[in-house]
């Protein structure tokens, strides 16, 4: 498919942003402090939604735009994949460790978790379940949005071409 591709980088940049401006919505206005399973799920949103745009805007050969499309793809999947491990924890909370863990230490440590604290420093609990919407939690749907936007991105990745 041809015609559709530069939609679907748009939407997907368009998207990471909408759901990264939820998270912080979540964070600031209903206090649901991000545990560092967020964080990392915050990232895979960042790098897919950069590397789309990145993508969309960059007038790219095949080789590269099959790059950016791996790359959003391994981010999604990757996030996808902590987003189902924070699910599973907060069905089975006697499985987490109360305190500080040493992937929220690591993830304070890191340099953009002190340049901008407000989307990356880890502060929350991942066992807590304190939002719902259609009986399932915030990881459940996070889930499922990095899934749908992995989907897209091997689409990117085994598109023929983009064009304008």
């Amino acid at each position: 498919m041809k015609g559709p591709t530069r939609a679907i980088l748009l939407m997907m940049g368009l998207g990471c942003a909408g759901l990264i401006g939820a998270a912080l919505y979540l964070q600031h206005a209903e206090n649901l402090l991000p545990c560092p399973l967020c964080v990392v799920q915050r990232v895979a949103y960042w790098l897919v939604g950069v590397l789309a745009l990145l993508a969309l805007l960059h007038d790219s050969p095949v080789a590269l735009r099959r790059g950016y499309g791996a790359f959003m793809a391994l981010a999604a999947f990757i996030g996808a994949a902590v987003a189902l491990r924070q699910a599973w924890l907060i069905r089975h909370p006697e499985a987490f460790e109360c305190g500080i863990s040493p992937e929220e230490r690591f993830l304070n440590a890191l340099p953009i978790a002190r340049w901008w604290p407000a989307m990356f420093e880890a502060n929350g609990d991942c066992a807590d379940a304190a939002w719902t919407f259609a009986s399932l939690y915030l990881p459940d749907w996070s889930a499922l949005c990095l899934l749908l936007l992995g989907g897209l991105a091997i689409h990117v990745l085994l598109a023929e071409r983009v064009v304008r």
